[in-house]
């Protein structure tokens, strides 16, 4: 191992969470391209070697996560950290954010046709969509867009690779 891909371990282990491309670049003294690079090549080895560990590109993040086959394993054994799942409805709002974002609140109640602020704010807490900024209108409306986490949560790398809306299930 070069003496870079030590250090990227290390802080993606103590990071616990996405760590941005350009701060372990900068951490490592590299460049961009060079950490990409010494990311991609620490994740082949991961997954070559078989290891309980992977590290995942997450946007421009990366994170070292453990391996989908010990999924099952790991909520047997840390079931009393097993996370609440989300609601129909709480899936219902997070698709409609992650398809039309940024979006406000009142474009989500307009799909949904119900009230959805209690909803929103629970996704926020679980860390699922953020808030954006404000649309330049009168009254300034929030907008609201998904995490990181909410990539991480999914399986996905970039929000280019969620599933195509077919014509008769358009959100």
């Amino acid at each position: 191992m070069t003496d870079t891909k030590p250090k990227i371990e290390s802080i993606l282990f103590a990071a616990g969470e996405p760590v941005k491309l350009d701060k372990l670049a900068q951490a490592t003294g590299t460049g961009s391209e060079e950490c990409t690079i010494e990311c991609d090549a620490l994740a082949d080895i991961y997954a070559f070697e078989q290891r309980g560990l992977r590290i995942v590109r997450i946007g421009d993040c990366y994170q070292m996560v453990s391996a989908p086959q010990y999924a099952p394993l790991i909520r047997d054994t840390l079931e009393d950290r097993k996370p609440m799942p989300l609601s129909k409805s709480a899936m219902e709002v997070l698709a409609i954010v992650a398809y039309h974002q940024p979006t406000t609140r009142a474009v989500v109640d307009q799909i949904r046709g119900v009230d959805s602020s209690g909803t929103v704010t629970t996704l926020c807490d679980k860390g699922l969509i953020e808030e954006c900024g404000k649309l330049e209108v009168p009254g300034r409306p929030r907008l609201y867009r998904t995490t990181h986490n909410f990539l991480r949560c999914f399986g996905l790398e970039t929000l280019d690779d969620m599933p195509e809306v077919s014509a008769g299930n358009e959100i």
